[in-house]
């Protein structure tokens, strides 16, 4: 994969990462395009890989025992998706990953990353703030859900993914942020 494709998503994340470091990154990815509205991953699938979402709108979601998708988490340009360490069990996965638009995406081997990052520091140190990342925003997440209002709620969406309301449907929304489809529509009538 051309190092050029990578740039953004790694600034996205850390600047102080080589161009030598950069093209090692690089040489372990391959460029894989989905279709609008696919599921690239789901619960006990065998999966092995890291991913990078180059371009395009995704989301994690898990289903309720009444069979009803509830949305973990949002992806857009150049962010990384949940780490394979912290999505999968055994090598299968634990979560459902949907693509809302047609996505590109560079996907990774997991052991080829963890040798790279055992060899390259800014690599591991690029692996290191993704992680922290990834777990600085489930905490967050899980303490607006516990004392938050829903206003409150929405309005912290609307900072964290200020273009996807009107990209998305509402239903995701919704369940992003633990309410109605309902009880959504007022807030947004209201603010």
């Amino acid at each position: 994969m051309e190092v050029s494709k990578l740039d953004k998503s790694i600034d996205t994340y850390t600047s102080h990462v080589s161009q030598n470091a950069r093209q090692q990154l690089a040489d372990i990815c391959i460029e894989q395009q989905s279709k609008k509205d696919s599921i690239l991953l789901k619960p006990n699938q065998t999966d092995d890989s890291e991913y990078i979402l180059l371009k395009g709108i995704a989301r994690i979601f898990l289903l309720n025992s009444e069979g009803e998708e509830i949305t973990l988490s949002f992806f857009e340009d150049n962010t990384v998706l949940p780490p394979f360490v912290t999505r999968t069990d055994n090598g299968k996965s634990l979560l459902y990953c949907e693509t809302i638009t047609d996505c590109n995406f560079a996907k990774i081997d997991a052991k080829d990353f963890e040798s790279l990052m055992i060899d390259n520091l800014e690599i591991r140190d690029f692996g290191n703030t993704v992680m922290r990342q990834e777990l600085l925003n489930k905490v967050s997440k899980e303490i607006r859900m516990a004392s938050w209002s829903a206003k409150e709620r929405l309005e912290q969406f609307r900072k964290d993914f200020s273009m996807l309301e009107n990209k998305i449907p509402h239903s995701m929304i919704a369940s992003y942020l633990g309410i109605t489809n309902v009880s959504l529509s007022r807030l947004r009538k209201q603010y």
